[in-house]
């Protein structure tokens, strides 16, 4: 099958891109042939491959003023009409609403090529960018809204990463079926590693060797919430913990003066992006994970701190709660409320005989968002869409046949 997908970002570092790169790179390890189309970052078109995914970049504006790693394509239709003339493909997969998934949308729907999209928004992961307009983020929300329904309407079905999610997105009166496929985790390369030199790598990532490390990764934005994390830290009069932030974002200047403000530079670390080679040993040479973030449809790092068999910290809020579970795996928090996490944090320090526990149930909840499972079930949508659109295509062929063999006797 040759697959296009297409996305407004390819670069590791959110969850939008971490998914994206993996459901191209297991398509093409399953014998598909693949193309993702994506904003190009110098502003001029290229084409390049990465483990035997093809990937076309369209010209575009880095938007720097309002966010390091938003692009904006203008007029890409004329490439994205190259591009499907060279390749011709059998179904179009978009992850976002933005102009080039819009323009990607309409020329697939000129071709009368099978559409699946899957949904990673949320109004309330722009709106921070307006933090500086309180008042009109509520009355943005609707606005964005209707943009992202005005694309997703005009596909043959919508994928989310959860049942939370798709509630939310069916919610919103979209007109297309709407299905949950976990974002999946590489459980072959997330796993619990007895072997890994835990001191090594803190030592490497300096980090204490003998304290707790509460371990946070992802990106450094706004609308993940780590100032609560970093209150709530500040609020524990206790010398064992140490907080770890993996990732660079947005708000890290932010962050990084709050943690002086509060006199933490000891207590917290900010360790910036890993050597993916070395990320899984990361995981498991922390103790606890968190994600304070109350707008996570999923969270593909949080699934793969479980597949390493860590007990979660976690906002009650989203999708969260399909992840986690008080006492089960981890402790929920209250979202957006330092005190309550702070409390969290405490509840998981007093419990750390049960962390191996904690641990592995989160190791086997992990197991049953396999990226294998996903991308099963994403080739079963492929197939079926394209099935019924080749159906419908051919009933009205056969119709417009016997309209003509009427006409053509009278």
């Amino acid at each position: 099958m040759r697959i296009i997908i297409a996305s407004q970002t390819y670069s590791p570092g959110n969850g939008q891109a971490s998914f994206t790169i993996q459901l191209a790179e297991n398509m093409t390890k399953h014998g598909h042939q693949v193309m993702v189309i994506a904003p190009s970052e110098n502003m001029h078109a290229y084409c390049t491959y990465k483990n035997d995914v093809r990937i076309e970049k369209v010209p575009a504006v880095h938007l720097s003023l309002l966010h390091p790693a938003m692009y904006i394509t203008p007029m890409p239709a004329p490439y994205v009409k190259k591009l499907f003339n060279a390749f011709q493909p059998d179904v179009v997969h978009i992850q976002d609403h933005y102009f080039l998934c819009s323009a990607i949308v309409n020329e697939a729907h000129r071709r009368a090529i099978p559409l699946i999209g899957t949904n990673h928004f949320l109004p309330e992961n722009i709106l921070p960018l307006l933090k500086n307009l309180p008042r009109l983020q509520h009355l943005f929300a609707i606005p964005l809204w209707q943009m992202m329904l005005s694309v997703f309407n005009k596909l043959d079905v919508a994928t989310t990463p959860s049942k939370t999610a798709a509630r939310i997105l069916r919610a919103q009166k979209i007109r297309i079926p709407v299905h949950a496929i976990s974002n999946g985790v590489d459980i072959n390369r997330f796993k619990p590693d007895p072997v890994v030199d835990h001191i090594g790598i803190r030592r490497k990532y300096e980090l204490d060797t003998d304290k707790f490390i509460f371990l946070y990764v992802g990106r450094l934005d706004g609308e993940k919430r780590l100032d609560i994390l970093l209150s709530a830290i500040a609020l524990l009069p206790r010398n064992d913990i140490q907080l770890a932030l993996c990732g660079q974002g947005f708000a890290e200047q932010a962050l990084r003066k709050q943690v002086q403000a509060q006199g933490q530079e000891g207590r917290v670390k900010f360790i910036g992006f890993a050597k993916p080679e070395d990320l899984s040993a990361i995981y498991n040479s922390a103790d606890v994970f968190v994600m304070p973030s109350p707008e996570e449809l999923q969270s593909i790092a949080t699934l793969e701190a479980m597949a390493c068999g860590k007990p979660i910290l976690a906002a009650n809020a989203r999708a969260l709660p399909e992840l986690v579970q008080t006492d089960i795996n981890g402790y929920l928090f209250e979202p957006n409320n330092p005190a309550d996490a702070a409390q969290g944090i405490e509840y998981l320090l007093s419990v750390s005989d049960k962390w191996q526990e904690m641990g592995k149930a989160s190791f086997k909840q992990a197991q049953l968002h396999s990226a294998q499972n996903s991308i099963k079930q994403y080739e079963e949508h492929y197939k079926t869409i394209t099935e019924r659109i080749h159906i419908k295509s051919g009933q009205i062929a056969s119709s417009q046949k016997k309209y003509a063999e009427r006409l053509s006797g009278r």
